[in-house]
């Protein structure tokens, strides 16, 4: 998107806002998050397609069948709603698409990244009054109903197929060579997820040097949370540099070099030799 898109401001405030509330709406951020990535429709009154999503989700959740009893019950009815009936899914080709980490396009396209698919259920499950929260197993997102205790786990990237304790061992020890700790299986916080989902976006960028753009706005919508990683500040600093914004990115960096200067003032000077470097460049 432009830099010069006038209602940018606007929503990012919104994000902040929503990010600092004490309940944050997941399917509002990621929706807010969607509207960086998406090409507004001009003269829409809804030109990021977000009141649409939420009248979506709302529209599925009527779907469901009513009064639903038990964790198993509900992800059964999830399952068949959403994955058999509607057709969400992923595939391996889903990687490769930045639609895929849009929530807009994951409800107009059903298809998506686990993460992705896991807020749709999570979210029309939510408003049909079920049990669900996310589980941010390394390398696969799922849902969980019930008592988490329970260990009631469906997959949306396979179409809300059951996921034993045996499954999710499988998954994470193909993921990440470890066993399954019981602290993976903690319902996932809200602000959590919406972190995850920009690292995806900042790991698709960063395999496209060509799309610095995404990466930029990925990066500054994660220095709107609450909780995030010092270590952004440095990475936006960087990234301004390799697109040419030589003295912002060169004042960013002596302001990260003053905060590090306290605890690590090695790292800082080095920090500090990088910025200078920066505005050598526009000699």
């Amino acid at each position: 998107m432009s830099s010069e898109d006038p209602g940018r401001a606007g929503r990012r405030q919104r994000f902040a806002e929503e990010a600092r509330a004490e309940r944050p709406d997941l399917a509002l951020l990621c929706l807010l998050l969607g509207a960086e990535a998406s090409p507004p429709s001009p003269g829409d009154a809804d030109p990021y397609g977000v009141d649409a999503a939420q009248i979506e989700l709302d529209r599925l959740a009527g779907l469901l069948p009513y009064g639903a009893r038990g964790a198993r019950a509900w992800a059964s009815a999830l399952a068949e709603l959403l994955g058999e009936r509607c057709g969400f899914a992923g595939s391996p080709p889903d990687y490769q698409r930045l639609e895929s980490s849009v929530l807009q396009q994951v409800l107009r396209r059903r298809r998506g990244l686990p993460i992705l698919l896991s807020v749709v259920w999570i979210e029309v499950a939510r408003r049909a009054g079920a049990p669900v929260y996310g589980v941010a197993l390394p390398g696969h997102f799922v849902v969980g109903f019930g008592d988490p205790a329970e260990r009631v786990l469906a997959d949306p990237f396979a179409g809300g197929a059951p996921l034993s304790g045996e499954d999710a061992e499988l998954m994470v020890t193909g993921a990440t060579g470890a066993p399954l700790e019981q602290s993976m299986l903690v319902p996932a916080r809200p602000l959590e997820t919406v972190l995850r989902i920009l690292n995806n976006v900042r790991a698709w960028a960063t395999a496209r040097p060509e799309r610095t753009d995404v990466a930029l706005w990925a990066l500054e919508l994660s220095l709107l949370l609450p909780s995030h990683p010092a270590r952004l500040r440095y990475e936006r600093a960087q990234l301004l540099v390799q697109r040419g914004e030589f003295l912002r990115g060169a004042a960013e960096m002596d302001e990260y070099a003053e905060i590090v200067d306290g605890i690590e003032p090695t790292a800082a000077e080095a920090i500090r030799h990088r910025a200078r470097a920066a505005r050598a460049l526009l000699n």
